[in-house]
């Protein structure tokens, strides 16, 4: 039986035109209104899953995970509401892929995608800092943070621990924004080159010791390092994402540099 077109074609819509959620939680976030303006401007879209699909998160999050891309046609979503925190993800993805091009005709990089990832990651720990005891309710705290939690209790953290983590991001977000935005790279930079399970492991053992460390399944590196080697770009080292990072890790505050440069720039 043919299928009806109508049932296979998304309905794009720009970030005006959604309904978005828990922006009163982001109010202490000063950077929020200005990401949220590179999307109106750069009249970002989004894609809404058509009507015999409608309020099916498993096939929005299969979408999501298995085709996104930047120049892809945006996100998938279930309906015409979005969080407040997905509208800074998507943003810092859009300002990665202006300031990391493609070569012409090419696909970007493994290291270019590992590095827009590993910002827009760490801007929601930078979120969690920001946004706990200035804010009475947040959709966005509400799932982050017992999520981080689960993930640092399998990593053998303990409840105590989990909690005195949160108290040291809570008291410098942006040192901790930059601190997570270098584990997750160099993790998923070092997860690239291996082949076999016992290299990946070793791989993760050089970074156990980092602060947060407890953090990094929580961001499903699997998934980044099967779309990096799927997406057809170089797996070779990218010299100007790794001056990129050096600029970063050398700049006093790493977010205000990626303000400064990208956001404002």
């Amino acid at each position: 039986m043919a299928t009806d077109p109508a049932a296979t074609r998304f309905d794009l819509r720009t970030l005006d035109q959604l309904h978005l959620e828990d922006e009163a939680a982001f109010r202490p976030v000063g950077l929020y209104a200005d990401l949220k303006d590179v999307l109106l401007r750069a009249g970002t879209t989004f894609r809404l899953l058509p009507a015999p699909s409608a309020g099916r998160w498993d096939r929005a999050l299969f979408l999501n995970l298995a085709y996104w891309s930047v120049d892809g046609g945006g996100d998938v979503l279930v309906d015409d509401h979005l969080a407040a925190d997905v509208v800074t993800h998507v943003a810092w993805h859009h300002l990665a892929a202006k300031a990391l091009p493609p070569p012409p005709g090419g696909h970007p990089s493994a290291e270019s995608l590992f590095l827009g990832e590993a910002i827009a990651s760490a801007f929601d720990l930078y979120l969690v800092g920001r946004l706990l005891g200035h804010t009475a309710e947040s959709q966005f705290l509400d799932s982050q943070v017992p999520a981080m939690a689960e993930a640092a209790s399998a990593a053998g953290l303990s409840d105590d621990g989990f909690e005195a983590l949160l108290e040291d991001v809570t008291r410098d977000p942006e040192r901790a924004f930059e601190d997570l935005r270098e584990l997750l790279f160099d993790a998923t930079v070092a997860l690239l080159a291996c082949r076999r399970a016992d290299d990946a492991l070793a791989a993760l053992a050089t970074l156990d010791g980092h602060r947060f460390a407890p953090l990094l399944h929580h961001y499903e590196l699997a998934t980044w390092v099967l779309d990096a080697r799927g997406r057809g770009g170089s797996l070779a080292p990218d010299e100007a994402v790794r001056a990129l990072d050096r600029t970063l890790r050398e700049a006093p505050v790493a977010l205000d540099w990626l303000e400064r440069h990208w956001v404002r720039g």
